[in-house]
């Protein structure tokens, strides 16, 4: 326990990975990064972060759960051949965001072909072991101002 209790003095919130709390220090106003399943391609020349262990480990909601503590959104983007019950559950994520940061969010729906070319202008990528098809989703930074 005492472990865990020095991880608290030294950060503000849960989002331990340094990659992760490094790439939120670097975003700027709509900036882009992709939260994405253990099988999205990566475009060539975007950095990834790859928290993959294992499928399912760690689950995409976990990863958006952690960002969500540091990071602001105005908008995101995932597949309209996402299941209704994915979209279901991001649009719950995302009003739950949405609500902890009093900034209204955008979202859109392009193509999966379309989503894939927009990873492209992603300032990062970051994998998870999710295994649900089409559990990808693009964050659009907004300000805390």
């Amino acid at each position: 326990m005492e472990f865990v209790q020095s991880f608290s003095n030294m950060k503000r919130t849960n989002l331990l990975n340094r990659d992760l709390s490094a790439l939120v220090a670097r975003l700027g106003h709509m900036d882009e990064i992709t939260v994405c399943d253990a099988g999205l391609p990566c475009p060539p020349g975007v950095e990834v972060i790859d928290l993959s262990i294992t499928p399912g480990t760690p689950s995409l909601w976990v990863v958006l759960d952690a960002l969500a503590e540091e990071l602001v959104i105005e908008g995101a983007v995932f597949a309209k051949e996402a299941s209704d019950t994915l979209v279901g559950r991001f649009d719950r994520v995302l009003a739950k965001w949405a609500e902890a940061t009093d900034v209204p969010i955008e979202t859109h729906r392009p193509s999966h072909d379309d989503f894939k070319r927009r990873t492209a202008m992603s300032r990062a990528i970051i994998r998870t072991g999710e295994v649900t098809p089409y559990a990808n989703i693009i964050l659009i930074s907004g300000v805390a101002f």
